[in-house]
């Protein structure tokens, strides 16, 4: 096996584009959330979705206790909600609009979709986490707009008809 640094091993990634959501949660009536981009549908039957939280974020670690999590789906023109959950230490819900969702999870305003979820398992995987959600409500909300997309380090639109 070739040697490679970190650095070049995330050049390589950031060559396969991925949407962008907001997983968020709610424990003790406070709400939580953070970015990711690792977030994929994992089965159809059952209904399952895997999320992959970093080990030292301190949003997951609420969502996880909480035992649900909603994925928001994030649209285009959603850039700087997604500026606001990638910080912490600070009340990432004090100036967007959300309702609460299926499972109690918060569902914000003007995502193209949310995926309302019951945590199934969690695995280690190095300085992540994968954690299985298994699905108890989803619903499109926008079908007009694009979704937020991450491409070699900046953030994009899907263009249709390229």
């Amino acid at each position: 096996m070739g040697e490679f640094s970190g650095r070049d091993f995330r050049n390589v990634m950031g060559h396969f584009p991925t949407g962008v959501v907001v997983a968020t949660g709610v424990l003790d009536r406070i709400p939580a959330g953070f970015v990711a981009q690792s977030f994929v549908s994992l089965s159809l039957e059952p209904p399952l979705v895997a999320l992959c939280p970093g080990r030292t974020g301190t949003s997951w670690p609420r969502i996880r206790d909480s035992g649900h999590f909603c994925i928001n789906v994030l649209a285009d023109d959603q850039r700087d909600v997604c500026e606001v959950f990638a910080q912490s230490g600070i009340d990432k819900f004090s100036e967007l609009n959300w309702r609460v969702g299926e499972t109690g999870s918060p569902v914000l305003e003007g995502v193209l979709a949310h995926i309302d979820c019951t945590l199934e398992v969690e695995h280690d995987a190095g300085d992540h986490t994968i954690a299985v959600g298994r699905v108890c409500h989803l619903e499109v909300l926008d079908t007009q707009k694009s979704p937020l997309l991450f491409f070699k380090g900046v953030y994009g639109a899907f263009a249709t008809g390229v």
